[in-house]
């Protein structure tokens, strides 16, 4: 049995493919297993995939006949991985050659501990630039504290987790994109502990990442964020953390309505009826006896009593916020 199995959902990412493969194999810890899943990607990403696991037998791919999105292939993934610690790498980010090495240690030195952060380096593929993600260090968090804490990123959310997380929670597959953020914040919930460790993890940033699209699949955001309430619910977590999600829920709503503000009117017309439409639904769904933070009354981010006055406060907040950027 493999000590560390890593994920990789693959589509369509060729460029990019190489590196990361090699940052994978060129790990000093080597009780590691890859599984690839080929997203059914159409760009020779998986002739590639194919050809390094002919020269490593740690590497295992899967091809999937059809694209189902990240969370499904990684779903795929830990049905045949053996690893009792899990990571994930995406398909175009790569890791520092000691980061496996780093991880263990850290795991055999903190038995309590249920998921281990990377430290992460930004990348901006455009200009070749590198920045460390912006959270404040630490040692020890416990999962509730790492749950809230990830509700606005202030840590982030790479990390390795032990295999019995994953058995209970795998990834949250319910939309396309953005729901496997979910994953990431049930792990968190449910660990004993969560620790920070120095092995790096380098994100590529560039204008094809999902996280940096900003067109009409970006509003399953809020589907992605109604399936992590009902998760929570179904946990039956206390009040404090429902308020908590719903104030966030209320904060990406606003996000949402930015990009519809500023995009939509370069989506087409059934794409901007259709965001219109998840706009207005979810904020129906929202608790008002829950918005308790002061986050969300301040003016841009107060859910209004009547949909016509919310769209209202969205318009001249993010037209005025327009106007300031220009000046």
């Amino acid at each position: 049995m493999s000590r560390v199995s890593i994920l990789m959902a693959v589509y369509n990412s060729a460029a990019y493919l190489e590196q990361s493969l090699d940052s994978v194999l060129a790990q000093t810890y080597r009780d590691i297993e890859l599984i690839c899943i080929d997203d059914a990607s159409t760009d020779g990403s998986g002739a590639i995939l194919d050809d390094y696991a002919r020269r490593d037998a740690r590497i295992r791919v899967i091809h999937l006949t059809e694209n189902g999105g990240q969370a499904a292939a990684r779903n795929r993934g830990l049905k045949v991985c053996t690893g009792d610690l899990i990571a994930y790498l995406d398909s175009d980010d790569w890791l520092s050659a000691d980061c496996m090495e780093r991880v263990v240690t850290t795991f055999t030195e903190h038995p309590a501990a249920d998921c281990v952060l990377l430290s992460v380096k930004i990348y901006d593929n455009p200009s070749g630039t590198f920045e460390d993600y912006a959270m404040q260090p630490f040692e020890m968090l416990t999962g509730t504290e790492a749950f809230e804490a990830s509700l606005d990123w202030t840590i982030h959310g790479v990390y390795i987790a032990r295999r019995p997380l994953y058995d209970a929670v795998p990834f949250d597959a319910s939309c396309r994109a953005f729901s496997d953020d979910n994953t990431t914040r049930l792990h968190y919930y449910r660990s004993r502990e969560v620790r920070l460790c120095s092995g790096i993890y380098y994100y590529r940033r560039h204008a094809g990442s999902v996280s940096q699209r900003k067109d009409a699949g970006y509003f399953q955001f809020l589907r992605a964020n109604e399936s992590m309430k009902r998760q929570l619910e179904a946990l039956g977590v206390g009040e404090r953390i429902l308020r908590l999600y719903e104030c966030q829920r209320m904060l990406v709503l606003a996000d949402c309505y930015q990009v519809y503000h500023r995009q939509g009117r370069d989506f087409s017309p059934r794409d901007r009826r259709h965001a219109l439409s998840e706009l207005r639904r979810v904020w129906h769904t929202l608790e008002r006896r829950r918005l308790t933070s002061p986050k969300v009354r301040k003016f841009g981010y107060r859910k209004m009593p009547w949909w016509w006055l919310f769209r209202l406060q969205e318009w001249a907040y993010f037209t005025l916020r327009g106007w300031l950027r220009k000046s």
